[in-house]
């Protein structure tokens, strides 16, 4: 089964792996067991800035969490605390096309109004809890593609 797709055959999203399938954009770098490693290789590049994201669904992993994942929210205090370490201002997108699965399958994205109140409820937690280790922030990645490639803004169908 081949879900990347190719110019005769459109990619395939699913909500779940599956078993002997293509996914080009699965194996990645695992910033997140080898952030300290990577960001000190970037500052030996000379980077002073390094645009990340915070994952919505490791904060909010159900999307309508009574109270933050913690251990999602030391994560990103590790990553920060290793970026000041070697000067490098971080740079954070708060939503970089992805919400947690959940608020996808109970209000279809952002179709529902609700979704906006969760979503400020999350960019809350993140603006208060990292006030003091992130001076630059981008609410939405290339909120402007919704105009002109809508089809990114249906993950969710």
């Amino acid at each position: 089964m081949l879900l990347g797709g190719d110019v005769n055959t459109p990619r395939t999203f699913c909500p779940q792996t599956v078993e002997d399938a293509f996914y080009p954009s699965h194996d990645a770098i695992d910033f997140y067991h080898h952030y300290a490693e990577d960001i000190k290789l970037f500052a030996g590049m000379g980077f002073s800035t390094l645009r990340l994201s915070i994952n919505w669904a490791r904060i909010f992993p159900n999307g309508k969490d009574e109270e933050p994942n913690e251990a999602g929210l030391a994560f990103y205090d590790k990553v920060f605390d290793e970026c000041k370490k070697y000067n490098i201002e971080p740079l954070i997108t708060l939503c970089h096309y992805e919400i947690p699965w959940a608020i996808v399958t109970k209000y279809n994205g952002f179709s529902d109004r609700r979704v906006v109140d969760l979503f400020v409820k999350y960019a809350t937690t993140c603006f208060k809890r990292y006030k003091d280790k992130v001076k630059y922030w981008l609410t939405f990645n290339e909120i402007n593609c919704a105009g002109y490639c809508p089809f990114i803004w249906c993950w969710c169908h």
